[in-house]
């Protein structure tokens, strides 16, 4: 019987975050169904008996890497305060800049991974559902509504975020993150005044 790996062991992290990176630095090239354990394997510098140790294949890690992003959004997403005329719009940008400046070598590669459309979309979709319940457990807003006004913000925001990442990252993430926080939310009051 396989013996899983103790996930709080820091070797376990080192070893399953170089998988991870990998496989999205992977995604960047190609597309996901010609990925190998092998090319994997190689590129996060383990063998494929290690990378079994962790995953039973590529789509698996896909699987892992989409968990890992579901429960990073929605910690960030507590505490956030969905209102009529936001007082603190910033809250929210603040929280994701701690999470992209956290590792910003994967959500690089994850934000470029432009071959994969399909997994970059189900990343996308996963963080406005997540950000949608939120806001409309705390809101009275029309459901239509919110989809519109959140594809907006969403294109916006990931537009900017995939230029900073691919950028010299010159400006601070901060900076940027803060210019988006009052555009994105200037809006989404303008709707909430118009529409709530």
């Amino acid at each position: 019987m396989k013996t899983l790996p103790n996930l709080n062991d820091l070797r376990v992290i080192k070893t399953r975050r170089a998988i991870r990176n990998a496989f999205a630095k992977l995604l960047t090239k190609k597309d996901i169904n010609d990925i190998t354990v092998t090319e994997l394997s190689r590129e996060a510098k383990i063998n494929r008996k290690t990378f079994y140790n962790y995953y039973s294949g590529v789509y698996q890690v896909a699987d892992d890497m989409l968990v890992e992003i579901s429960e990073s959004y929605a910690q960030i997403l507590k505490g956030v305060k969905f209102e009529h005329n936001m007082n603190r719009a910033d809250q929210l940008l603040k929280r994701m800049t701690t999470l992209v400046e956290s590792d910003p070598e994967f959500f690089g590669y994850v934000f470029t991974m432009s071959g994969n459309q399909e997994l970059a979309s189900s990343i996308i979709e996963l963080l406005k559902e997540k950000t949608k319940d939120a806001m409309l457990g705390q809101i009275e807003l029309e459901s239509r509504v919110a989809d519109i006004a959140l594809d907006f913000v969403f294109s916006g925001m990931l537009s900017v975020y995939q230029h900073w990442l691919t950028s010299d990252r010159s400006q601070k993430l901060s900076d940027v993150s803060g210019v988006i926080s009052v555009m994105s939310f200037s809006g989404l009051n303008g709707v909430f005044n118009a529409y709530v």
